[in-house]
């Protein structure tokens, strides 16, 4: 089987339509993992897309990533144990009292993509678990493009085949651009949740101008506040590597937003944020 990792964002919705229209071998369907923070662009944009492809999309969730980051929880065991955290899955800036500063780790893109487009496939290649063991039952195709080729990884699952359609025939962002364009498309919005912190300053510029800007500013608020509270976090979060309120920085994008990449995505973790 070929299964589509649908970011719903301008490579991934670019596949998409390339195999609908045969530039690329067919799939048999998509996987879409909502984060459940998503721009409200692009889920408009992914109800439109499912009218246009010929082949089934999922849509699949395990939950908020808005909401568990803003959740304060009790550390059940360890050396933490009986102490309250805020169990933050997004990669925030750290403003520690030292003066020094530093990210929280990140555990967005495994807990809210990859395991809710493995579900979905265990259910779709009828398995009950990987074992590490079993051969490829199906390939999984990512939408990375040739200017952002080191996130090309492969997968950890002997199951799946991770496969990159852009990058075999040397498509960059830009060019995907170009292909919808050519073929009488409207241009996709960007894909990534609204509060990351990989942003760029041009896509924060984005962010600023959008519906989402009054949850990214309380998201920030409620974060340090609970932060400050809790028993384990010493620093103070930010959403901006500027370590000032968000609602305070003053962005200075150096390439233009249709252009630009997010800056930090370099290191992230199976290239399917963003896509």
């Amino acid at each position: 089987m070929r299964i589509l990792s649908l970011g719903a964002g301008v490579q991934s919705s670019t596949l998409a339509l390339m195999a609908t229209h045969g530039d690329i071998d067919a799939v048999d369907c998509a996987i879409f993992a909502d984060t459940g923070a998503e721009p409200k662009a692009v889920i408009e944009w992914l109800d439109w897309l499912e009218t246009k492809v010929n082949f089934p999309i999922y849509r699949v969730t395990v939950g908020s990533l808005y909401d568990d980051s803003l959740t304060v929880r009790r550390i059940k065991t360890g050396k933490n144990a009986g102490k309250l955290c805020v169990p933050t899955k997004i990669p925030a800036f750290i403003a520690n009292p030292d003066g020094s500063t530093g990210m929280f780790g990140r555990k967005c893109t495994s807990d809210y993509k990859i395991v809710a487009i493995e579900r979905q496939l265990k259910k779709i290649l009828g398995i009950n678990r990987f074992n590490g063991k079993k051969p490829v039952k199906c390939e999984q195709l990512i939408g990375i493009s040739v200017d952002e080729a080191q996130r090309e990884k492969p997968s950890l699952r002997s199951e799946i085949r991770n496969v990159f359609p852009l990058l075999d025939l040397y498509m960059t962002r830009n060019d995907c651009f170009d292909w919808m364009e050519k073929h009488g498309y409207p241009e996709p919005p960007k894909s990534a949740c609204t509060f990351c912190p990989f942003h760029s300053d041009a896509m924060w510029e984005g962010v600023k101008a959008s519906p989402e800007w009054g949850s990214v500013v309380h998201f920030e608020r409620e974060l340090q506040r609970l932060c400050k509270a809790d028993d384990i976090t010493i620093g103070v979060p930010y959403l901006h590597r500027d370590c000032v309120p968000i609602d305070q920085v003053d962005f200075k994008p150096k390439t233009n937003f249709k252009l630009h990449q997010l800056s930090l995505f370099g290191n992230e973790c199976s290239g399917l944020c963003g896509v």
